[in-house]
């Protein structure tokens, strides 16, 4: 076995050689005694870009020089504010400029989505999910299965994992789509599992679904910003994320939403917002709703600006980095983080999320062995260490090596904090 000295040096020169470093110095890296913490909670929240203070204040000043007119005299005119973002969320997640959108919270959107995909009869009432599903999730279909006047009882499919890890395969998908697909109106599954880090091929449960006639979209609130994903060659119908975990842009950031182009101009239902409403006539103030073609169409209202300047400046160091470079240092960086756990803590810790690159993002989900509360003792242990990760009851920590300000000597002392945890609780 490698001693941690060794693994000292040879992670220091790998962090030397990382042709991304430089962008861990544009964030805000939070202190812990004489020295920064190791933050592994980017799943949870993503860290300050140094450029976001600027970016609001730039705004206020606007706000304060020019009040309303700053809607159109303002160095970037709120009025088309969130067009300023939509080039770069479009890249992020893998779309068509028209496609995406910035607007609400997650779970807002994700209402407002299924308003018009979400279309249950009587023969097709059913909405699946996988079981576990992060809670905001399961309330919402929930909610929506009970509008329509159907019974979650029978209309909500949970479909369990079947791994022996406890992931889902793609077979246990086709599975249940094989047997309740005729019933089911909406398939909503994540991008990322919250709790498990299992990643799922998004367009493989599109096709699969298409072909029994569902409509698919997915919560990538645990996706964007940390997969190169490829939302529109995917062909799901819509896709709703927030913005403060990977894509860094504050606690409560404002959220995006994706509507496949083929949706662009659709006589599905909407809850209409004057926001939503043709850009070229919205002034006109008429009383009959036209929706713009695309996204953009599912506004309501105007936009958030001083909750998107920190979207605008977060997206922008996604542009410089690039999806593709990000997404590389990722596997690098995870795969380094699992291969230290295995060879130092096998005997501590159990690894829950799967190991397949392909199948996972950059979170770990962690299990001590033992009793729940060694669990909780040893995530206490870490906080105090200096080290930033995330417990989900009921036993698991979430460790998450970001790739745009997390480095290999970040990996090494988290493990190092196990180790010595273990040995002093023995």
């Amino acid at each position: 076995m490698t001693t941690f000295a060794a693994r000292e040096e040879r992670a220091l020169a790998a962090d030397a050689t990382d042709p991304l470093a430089g962008f861990r110095e544009r964030f805000h890296i939070p202190r812990h005694g004489d020295g920064e913490i190791a933050y592994f909670c980017g799943n949870s929240l993503g860290l300050q870009p140094r450029d976001t203070r600027a970016a609001l204040e730039a705004e206020l000043d606007d706000w304060a020089k020019l009040a309303v007119e700053g809607h159109f005299r303002g160095k970037l005119p709120w009025m088309d504010y969130h067009e300023f973002v939509r080039d770069d969320l479009a890249s992020v997640v893998g779309a068509l400029p028209s496609e995406v959108v910035a607007m609400n919270s997650l779970s807002v959107n994700l209402h407002l989505l299924m308003v018009s995909f979400y279309r249950p009869t009587p023969e097709r009432p059913a909405i699946l999910i996988e079981k576990g599903a992060f809670p905001s999730d399961r309330y919402a279909v929930e909610s929506q299965i009970r509008f329509h006047g159907f019974d979650p009882a029978t209309a909500l499919i949970e479909l369990e994992g079947d791994a022996a890890d406890g992931t889902i395969s793609d077979a246990a998908i086709q599975r249940v789509l094989d047997e309740h697909g005729a019933r089911i109106a909406l398939v909503m599954m994540p991008g990322v599992q919250y709790l498990s880090g299992q990643a799922f091929d998004l367009r493989a449960i599109t096709e699969a679904a298409h072909r029994k006639g569902c409509v698919v979209g997915f919560d990538l609130a645990h996706a964007a910003g940390n997969l190169d994903l490829a939302l529109h060659d995917s062909h799901c119908d819509f896709a709703v994320w927030c913005s403060y975990k990977y894509l860094n842009a504050g606690p409560g950031a404002v959220a995006g939403a994706f509507v496949h182009e083929r949706h662009a101009r659709t006589s599905h239902p909407r809850f209409a917002g004057w926001w939503g409403h043709d850009k070229s006539t919205r002034f006109r103030m008429g009383p009959d709703f036209v929706p713009t073609p695309g996204a953009d169409g599912w506004q309501l209202s105007n936009p958030p600006i001083l909750a998107l300047a920190p979207l605008r400046v977060s997206l922008g160091l996604f542009r410089e980095a690039g999806m593709a470079h990000l997404r590389a240092k990722s596997l690098g960086l995870t795969a380094y983080l699992e291969g230290l756990l295995r060879e130092h803590a096998a005997d501590i810790i159990d690894i829950a999320t799967p190991s397949e690159p392909g199948r996972r993002g950059c979170q770990l989900s962690l299990r001590v062995k033992g009793p729940r509360a060694a669990g909780r003792a040893l995530f206490e242990h870490l906080q105090n260490d200096g080290i930033v990760v995330d417990w989900r009851e009921p036993d698991v920590i979430r460790a998450a090596p970001t790739p745009l300000y997390n480095r290999h000597i970040d990996c090494l002392r988290l493990v190092e904090s196990i180790v010595a945890w273990s040995r002093a609780t023995r």
